[in-house]
């Protein structure tokens, strides 16, 4: 790493350059409960280890608790009013078109991960999905691809020619706990033979989506897990874990969906036409989920905002109903991509639009979702203790760089 000034300014905070190699990692779905059941069941003696001499903490994540919000927040120090991802889809009102947020040209400001390379860091980033490699990749010079995709990179577009030979395990299913393993053992890989200074890896919540903690399932995903920190560990490096978002069961008693069709009752109030629901939860990647989850943006054409939002507040199974302005406010939300409404259900429902435009077909569990309030704890863990850290203050999954940069001895 280049020698120069310590400090680099990304998005109004300052950050030390680091001195020892620092791998971020962001574990998709991973609500605390995760962490400590594995650890009972002494699936996860690392962590184990950590949580007695390290930093073993909890904090809030941004609101709604989806994937590329957060896995931005993380990477930009920053809350979704800074840089302007409002979910993982969302209604343009510019073009009349909802669309994925997955393209850059969403992103208002740059990445640590970018400032980083750019003042002659090695930075690497991994994800799960290529849904988010374009974003975190943003303005970064360094090595940046998915596991979905790690058999098409290349040098010029990926940093890296041939990451699936690189990594030397075969290409894994979009819909398996694999995807997220090739990300640790592409991390282990890329630490063993480049070891960058600023390594970022994200996992997906496949494995939480179905099952819930202490369960064996989950135990087991965690325990490979911390085989491949410990190792990161042993190479020498800052290891610091957040997570984008919590999860939780969205059944009633039986094991069904709690389910609130949102379009269907507004369609029914104030006819078909009249208002538009978003679900920011949309990706290419529904099948776990159904595209329903504990958060939804309303546009309404004419009706009035606060007379629809007392009718949605008093629905059971509906925990918050906010007006754009002061839900932008509160959840920290860029105004010119939420609708009138912001429409948040409790811990055990999930909203969607119409009955008809949800497949529930590909469920092979109960549903298990995220989105909501009830989402929004998660742990904030790192290898080696921290100092002079305000603990009076609201600690945020985004401030994991901060921690891991300017307060680890």
């Amino acid at each position: 790493m280049n020698t120069g000034t310590s400090l680099v300014s990304v998005n109004g905070r300052t950050y030390r350059r680091p001195e020892r190699p620092l791998v971020v990692v962001c574990i998709d779905g991973c609500e605390p409960d995760y962490f400590e059941r594995a650890i009972e069941a002494g699936t996860m003696p690392w962590l184990a280890r950590v949580r007695a001499t390290g930093a073993y903490l909890t904090a809030d994540c941004v609101i709604p608790s989806f994937t590329n919000p957060n896995n931005l927040s993380i990477v930009t120090g920053a809350p979704p009013s800074v840089h302007g991802l409002s979910g993982n889809y969302f209604y343009d009102p510019e073009t009349g078109a909802e669309v994925m947020m997955n393209d850059p040209k969403y992103l208002r400001c740059g990445t640590i991960l970018a400032v980083l390379a750019a003042t002659g860091a090695r930075v690497a980033a991994v994800t799960a999905k290529d849904k988010l490699r374009r974003l975190l990749g943003h303005g970064m010079t360094g090595i940046c691809f998915s596991s979905e995709k790690a058999d098409e990179t290349t040098e010029a577009e990926h940093g890296i020619a041939d990451a699936l030979g690189f990594v030397g395990r075969p290409l894994p299913s979009v819909y398996s706990a694999d995807l997220s393993e090739f990300v640790f053992a592409a991390g282990v890989k890329l630490a063993e033979r480049l070891r960058p200074d600023v390594m970022y890896l994200s996992t997906t919540d496949y494995i939480q989506h179905k099952h819930a903690p202490g369960t064996p399932e989950a135990n087991a995903f965690y325990a490979m897990m911390d085989r491949y920190l410990r190792r990161l560990d042993e190479l020498g490096s800052t290891v610091a874990l957040t997570a984008d978002h919590g999860m939780n069961a969205k059944t009633d008693a039986t094991g069904a969906p709690r389910v609130i069709y949102l379009q269907d009752l507004l369609d029914r109030w104030l006819g078909a036409g009249r208002a538009r629901v978003i679900l920011p939860i949309t990706d290419p990647y529904v099948v776990h989920h159904g595209a329903l989850g504990s958060y939804a943006t309303i546009y309404l054409s004419s009706a009035s905002a606060a007379d629809v939002g007392k009718k949605l507040a008093a629905i059971p199974g509906i925990d918050v109903v906010l007006e754009r302005e002061p839900a932008c406010v509160r959840f920290e939300l860029p105004p010119d991509r939420v609708g009138d409404l912001v429409v948040i259900s409790e811990r055990h429902t999930v909203v969607g639009t119409s009955a008809d435009r949800h497949d529930l077909s590909g469920l092979d569990a109960p549903l298990r979702s995220h989105g909501g309030l009830s989402e929004q704890r998660v742990p904030v863990v790192i290898n080696k203790p921290v100092r002079g850290v305000d603990t009076s203050r609201r600690l945020r999954n985004f401030d994991v760089f901060d921690l891991a940069l300017n307060h680890v001895a």
